[in-house]
C-alpha cells in the first residue's frame, strides 16, 4: 500500500476511534482545510476542528473507502452519520475528501458534500428552504467558526 494510502486510512481508523491526537498527527503544521462549514482553516486549526466536534459529538460514526493516493495528492469518499447537536436532528452526511501531501503528511484537506442536503437534515425546515442559499451558508460558517475559535481559547486556558 501507497505510503500517502497508509496514512489516509490511518487518519480515518483514528476518526473512527474518535482518537483526535493521531487525526492532529496526521496534518502538516502549515496544513489548510475547507468544507462547506469551515471553508479556511490553516496551521493546527484543522487538528483543533476535529478535536471540537469529536468531544462534542455522542454519537457518532464513520465510514470511508475508495482511497486513492499517489505521491502528491489523493482522495477518498467518507460517511458519517450523528445527531446534529444545534437541534438534536440525525444527519447522514456523504463526503468527498481532496487531499495534497507534504513530508508524508496532509498539507491540505478538501471535503466537499451537498450543503442543501445536510441542512434540510441538520437544519429541518430552515434547511429545506434555505439551505441552497449563500445566505444560510454563510451563517453556518459564521457558527462554526465562532465555536471553534471558543474552543480554541478554552483549550489555551486549560
Amino acid at each position: 500500500m501507497h505510503p500517502n494510502a497508509q496514512l489516509i486510512e490511518r487518519f480515518y481508523v483514528a476518526f473512527q476511534q474518535k482518537d483526535y491526537a493521531t487525526m492532529q498527527a496526521c496534518y502538516h503544521p502549515q496544513a489548510r482545510f475547507s468544507d462547506p462549514a469551515f471553508p479556511k482553516l490553516k496551521d493546527q486549526e484543522p487538528g483543533l476542528m476535529w478535536q471540537m466536534l469529536l468531544t462534542r459529538s455522542k454519537d457518532l460514526t464513520i465510514s470511508f473507502g475508495n482511497v486513492k493516493t499517489n505521491n502528491r495528492q489523493g482522495s477518498c469518499d467518507w460517511e458519517a452519520t450523528y445527531t446534529f447537536g444545534n437541534t438534536g436532528r440525525k444527519v447522514h452526511n456523504v463526503i468527498h475528501a481532496e487531499f495534497v501531501f507534504k513530508e508524508g503528511l496532509i498539507a491540505r484537506h478538501d471535503d466537499t458534500f451537498n450543503f442543501h442536503k445536510w441542512a434540510s437534515q441538520a437544519l429541518g425546515l430552515t434547511g429545506k428552504l434555505l439551505g441552497w442559499t449563500r445566505f444560510l451558508e454563510q451563517k453556518v460558517q459564521t457558527q462554526a467558526n465562532d465555536s471553534l475559535q471558543k474552543f480554541i481559547q478554552q483549550t489555551k486556558t486549560t
